[in-house]
């Protein structure tokens, strides 16, 4: 089920949405130009890898650079393929305008960090040893997800079903999307 709009029309331009989803490419674009082995160490620098703030001794020794508290910040604008990245910035697209919308682009801004942070915290709490970097927008987003789902529990959201290579198309509220998103 992929939604393609829904029917909550904009009353301002979402230049803080189109900001994120513009540094969202351009890093991507860049990490597409990475190695193998550059990737790798690229995620480990700007992702968050629980285990360099639970054992510092550890990531002393793998060679962390000391702190790295700017990768709190710099994981949301990372992502691991194409997949990743088109589903949250399609996601953001289509959901996010309406928030930033109600909020205005600076508070919206503090939200999605603030979203994407707890995200964070929360994965952090149960892999507090995993030496995995986390990188995506997807806590962020999925922040704006509840959002909408608070806001505008009557919208429609037009979704695109493949069923057997014949395109289905077809509208269901936004509150059924969005909680079979979370189920899911």
């Amino acid at each position: 089920m992929i939604p393609l709009r829904d029917s909550i029309p904009n009353v301002h331009r979402p230049v803080m949405v189109w900001t994120i989803i513009a540094i969202n490419t351009i890093v991507f674009l860049f990490i597409l130009r990475l190695n193998y082995v550059q990737l790798v160490k690229f995620f480990h620098l700007f992702g968050v890898v629980p285990a360099r703030f639970t054992h510092p001794e550890w990531a002393r020794w793998m060679g962390y650079p000391a702190g790295g508290y700017y990768s709190l910040i710099t994981y949301m604008f990372l992502h691991s393929g194409w997949l990743h990245f088109l589903g949250n910035m399609w996601t953001m697209w289509i959901f996010a305008d309406n928030i930033e919308d109600v909020m205005g682009p600076f508070r919206f801004l503090v939200f999605y960090f603030i979203c994407g942070l707890c995200s964070l915290l929360i994965h952090f709490l149960f892999n507090l040893d995993s030496a995995v970097p986390v990188v995506g927008a997807s806590g962020a987003i999925a922040g704006v997800m509840g959002a909408y789902f608070l806001l505008y529990p009557h919208a429609k959201v037009v979704v695109f079903v493949p069923i057997f290579f014949v395109p289905y198309f077809f509208e269901l509220p936004a509150f059924i999307f969005l909680g079979f998103w979370f189920f899911i």
